[in-house]
């Protein structure tokens, strides 16, 4: 049996003229902007990113400087780069474990749209489709509206129809993928000089708090990942969740995490580790928010050392747990 597999994610600008379609279509997804009428609401799309574009190019520009910028990125987002290498990388673990296997990469709000990858999965003969968003916690804003836009063409598909598709909505506490962050934090720790002494500070993308009001998990789960890789790393540390990235005027989750850098060095914190908690590739959340923005922060607020955790990628052990998490998706199937 030919088994496929749909990795997807939120996809981001590559050049810098992306930057103002890409704003575009992030903003018209009904779930970020909940307006029910469609013209209203690209109507309010098209004035956010046409007011976000020259500063969203600044920040674009800027993360250029972050320690963990590669060349190959080119001239915008990595994250289609990175995504990419995810799904070979998997595909190889699972080709190894004697899986007839092929990934595919689709994105949210730029391409490969998830429009133009449901063509590439129609003709590519599987009898077997799992579709794994790569967010581990799950929110309508992410993992939800993605369900739904590929919900919408599959039912478009008498293909899909024959096909055994299975729907992986979160995975915020699997042993293995939290293994992967705490090593990967371990891997930082012993770079200061007195570990023990560090605080971690997880930062998370926020949400509206309307959302968790409403009953979505993304809390919930964030906080289940964050106790579990506290455990895994025996609770030696101090820690602490905060969240990033709120856009417009409406109450955010909390605390942000440029105000829990400014507090944590009012009291005294010398040392910190930032760990990118929601996020599994490098993109301007990391690359500029966490390693240009709150590195600045930090200085100011007195915080001598301040390193972060660089995202998961394609480190080997969350590769392995993306692999077992398609295998328990499977399940006996051959």
């Amino acid at each position: 049996m030919k088994i496929g597999v749909l990795l997807f994610n939120l996809g981001g600008p590559e050049t810098l003229r992306d930057v103002k379609p890409f704003l575009y279509r992030l903003f018209s997804d009904p779930e970020i902007i909940r307006v029910k009428w469609g013209p209203v609401r690209k109507a309010l799309a098209y004035t956010i990113a046409t007011l976000r574009r020259t500063t969203s190019e600044g920040y674009y520009r800027e993360m250029r400087r972050s320690e963990f910028w590669k060349d190959e990125f080119g001239e915008a987002s990595p994250l289609r780069q990175l995504t990419q290498a995810q799904a070979q990388a998997l595909a190889e673990k699972l080709k190894a474990r004697g899986r007839n296997v092929q990934t595919f990469v689709g994105m949210c709000a730029w391409h490969p749209f998830l429009e133009e990858v449901i063509d590439e999965i129609e003709n590519s003969g599987i009898d077997s489709l799992v579709i794994l968003p790569l967010f581990p916690q799950y929110s309508v804003t992410t993992t939800g509206s993605g369900f739904s836009i590929l919900r919408k063409l599959i039912d478009k598909r008498p293909l899909f129809k024959k096909l055994d598709v299975q729907w992986i909505s979160s995975w915020p506490d699997h042993p293995v993928y939290i293994d992967s962050f705490a090593q990967a934090i371990g891997r930082e720790l012993v770079r200061f000089s007195s570990p023990a002494k560090v605080h971690i500070l997880f930062s998370a993308h926020s949400i509206p708090e309307s959302y968790v009001r409403n009953g979505d998990p993304y809390l919930e789960q964030t906080k289940k990942t964050v106790e579990s890789i506290m455990d895994q790393l025996g609770r030696a540390n101090p820690y602490r969740l905060s969240f990033q990235s709120k856009i417009g005027p409406v109450k955010w989750l909390e605390p942000f995490t440029n105000d829990a850098i400014m507090q944590l060095g009012k009291q005294g914190v010398d040392d910190m580790l930032a760990v990118p908690v929601s996020f599994v590739s490098e993109h301007i959340e990391t690359l500029y928010e966490l390693d240009i923005l709150y590195k600045k922060v930090a200085k100011d607020a007195g915080v001598e050392n301040f390193r972060r955790v660089p995202a998961l990628n394609s480190d080997p052990v969350f590769i392995r747990a993306l692999a077992d998490i398609v295998e328990s998706a499977l399940g006996g199937k051959a």
